[in-house]
């Protein structure tokens, strides 16, 4: 049964993975911020392959800074 969450789990971060790609794509930001972005982005891959209920919560943090218009600030 865990493993099954599990499954579940990781399908519903690798749509929110998907999803948070495109938004990023989609900004109207300038490329450092971008590249912040991205950079958050591929910490949160990084931490689904080791712990992956962190992962999902920090990708939700994201995704609700996205929505909000909190972004990085450039290098």
């Amino acid at each position: 049964m865990e493993r099954d969450s599990q499954l579940k789990l990781y399908g519903q971060v690798a749509d929110q993975l998907k999803e948070a790609h495109a938004k990023v794509r989609a900004l109207q930001v300038p490329e450092s911020v971008r590249m912040a972005l991205s950079r958050k982005l591929l910490v949160v891959t990084a931490a689904a392959k080791h712990d992956l209920p962190d992962a999902a919560r920090r990708l939700d943090r994201l995704m609700k800074d996205l929505d909000e218009g909190r972004f990085p600030e450039g290098d």
